[in-house]
């Protein structure tokens, strides 16, 4: 029997043509592309489900130069966590899914919080990372980042979805005034991002609360991209270098002017040119002994 139930293709997102399913352990996935697997652990969402309509393509839109190389498959965290789960033990989900489905070693893309998440990853089970790419994110939050996601699950708590979503709004631009048009937005629409259970998403936030790997990181040893934007107040270009420097086979690639969120959604066009030469980089896996530049991974019926 499969390890993961996987549906009939779906809907193409562009030229893209869209399969989904649920990996081992019950994380959700959307798959696009052919050629070697690329496991991107999903940015914060505030459900853990696959996406639909304009949010599926919204999340899967950016990754389409990489589905002309990879299988990309974007995996979600699982639906009804336990409260008080950590970093750490959403990792070991992850890892419990790609070990058993795994022949080889594959890339690994972490955005935003799943980037913390594939850290973690990373420093557990090495032996399931070919090469690892974090993409707008850090060893841990930087004190903004911290308040803002406190914010959004202090408001959430007290029934408060506007003013829950428009404390993250400074965190997404590069200016004061951005920030103050992106909260006035969020503002707009917080009723309408909002769950009708917020359990995941307040369990998760608990988690990035309390996470912190810097003293761990010298245990990542496949090759690492750090990339970032330096105006991102969620982690801080100090907390990027920091990430950076104490990876042992890692790059920073810190873009100027650049924020959170056109980094973390690949807005910026040479983030992801980046990315994907890094990830189609041979020589990179000729340097590393050991360390295939291409894996197998088999999903299927």
């Amino acid at each position: 029997m499969s390890l993961a139930r996987l549906r009939r293709r779906g809907p193409a997102v562009g030229p893209l043509v869209v399969r989904e399913g649920v990996l081992d352990g019950g994380l959700p996935y959307l798959a696009v592309g052919q050629g070697p697997p690329l496991v991107v652990f999903s940015a914060f969402t505030s459900e853990h489900v696959n996406p639909t309509g304009v949010a599926r393509r919204f999340y899967l839109q950016p990754l389409a130069p990489l589905a002309h190389h990879f299988t990309v498959h974007l995996v979600n965290r699982k639906p009804g966590l336990q409260a008080g789960s950590t970093i750490k033990e959403l990792a070991g989900h992850y890892a419990k899914a790609l070990e058993r489905m795994c022949t080889e070693p594959v890339g690994i893309v972490g955005i935003s919080t799943g980037g913390s998440i594939a850290q973690q990853f990373a420093i557990d089970h090495p032996q399931l990372v070919a090469r690892l790419v974090l993409v707008g994110t850090a060893c841990r939050l930087a004190p903004a980042g911290r308040r803002m996601q406190r914010d959004l699950a202090r408001f959430t708590v007290a029934g408060q979805p506007r003013r829950a979503w428009a404390a993250t709004g400074p965190g997404l631009a590069t200016t004061a005034v951005g920030g103050r048009l992106c909260a006035a937005l969020l503002w707009l629409f917080g009723p309408s991002m909002s769950p009708k259970d917020p359990s995941d998403m307040l369990v998760v936030i608990d988690a990035e609360d309390h996470f912190d790997v810097s003293g761990q990181l010298h245990r990542i040893t496949a090759p690492t991209l750090v990339i970032a934007g330096d105006r991102d107040p969620y982690y801080t270009p100090t907390l990027f270098r920091e990430t950076a420097e104490r990876i042992p086979a890692a790059r920073l690639r810190l873009y100027s002017g650049k924020g959170h969120a056109s980094i973390s959604t690949f807005a910026f066009k040479a983030a992801l040119r980046e990315v994907l030469e890094f990830l189609t980089d041979d020589e990179l896996g000729e340097r590393r002994p050991g360390r295939p530049a291409r894996s197998s991974w088999a999903v299927g019926p």
